[in-house]
């Protein structure tokens, strides 16, 4: 566990909700895995993946119904992060509102921690699906 004892590491609106539970029922999965990569034009993006087991280090959220399971590389990062999900008229998907945030590409799926080297916070690892409802 990590940040305040008490206090959710992530919220989820109920828009988010209603998808991730969907994602978990069309899936089978136990939850909706999210994590930091390297990659991207600012150096690092979100990964998210249905998840079959919870691994023993992994921080687990639930709300009404909707489990997110985050990474333990992906912690610290975040702690505070509001999970939207928006419907547009050209795509729709998953959106994070992180205040650990200091910098973001246009096309809002690259992100940058502060002064984090990116290679060493979060080794590449393989490349994770993306997720549509």
């Amino acid at each position: 566990m990590f940040g305040i004892p008490g206090k959710s590491p992530v919220t989820m609106t109920p828009r988010a909700v209603r998808h991730i539970t969907r994602l978990m029922e069309r899936e089978g999965a136990k939850g909706l895995r999210v994590g930091v990569k390297k990659g991207g034009c600012a150096g690092m993006e979100y990964t998210m993946e249905a998840a079959a087991e919870i691994g023993e280090h992994e921080e687990v959220v639930e709300q009404d119904g909707a489990r997110v399971i985050i990474a333990p590389m992906a912690q610290m990062f975040m702690f505070g992060t509001e999970i939207d999900y928006e419907t547009g008229l050209l795509e729709s998907g998953f959106k994070f509102r992180n205040p650990n945030v200091t910098e973001a590409c246009g096309c809002g799926e690259s992100i940058k921690f502060g002064n984090v080297d990116a290679e060493a916070a979060a080794p590449a690892a393989g490349d994770a699906p993306r997720l549509r409802g």
